[in-house]
């Protein structure tokens, strides 16, 4: 069993098969240059979309592409606050009812924090 193992194979992927039968992807070299020059290309596959933006190899800038190929600006959405999510499952004047009905529980001590609803015991001054 000894002789079958491999002996100094390293770590990583090296391969021990042959590239006879493979047919390799049809490939595009596309051209980039960054803010700061500096040219470089990248190898894609024929079939991918290719990115009008690519970060430099160098200096890691952003690459342009000099292919021609535009930047497609993404729509963003308005950003939801609370408040417009709230307003989406209520009216302002069913809001307004809930806001006076709570604010009456709360006073009339039946909600709320305990410290606010305990008796206060008047302390009487005893004079000696």
């Amino acid at each position: 069993m000894a002789e079958r193992t491999l002996r100094g194979a390293r770590l990583g992927g090296q391969s021990f098969e042959d590239e006879r039968g493979i047919e390799f992807a049809a490939r595009q070299q596309v051209g980039y240059r960054c803010t700061h020059g500096h040219d470089f290309e990248i190898t894609m596959s024929v079939e991918a979309d290719v990115p009008a933006v690519w970060e430099c190899p160098r200096c890691g800038a952003e690459g342009l592409s000099t292919s021609g190929i535009e930047r497609v600006e993404k729509a963003e959405k308005p950003v939801r606050t609370h408040w417009d999510m709230l307003l989406e499952r209520r009216s302002e004047k069913e809001l307004e009812d809930i806001l006076k009905e709570r604010l009456d529980l709360l006073r009339g001590g039946e909600i709320g924090p305990a410290h606010l609803h305990r008796p206060t015991k008047k302390r009487s001054r005893t004079t000696v």
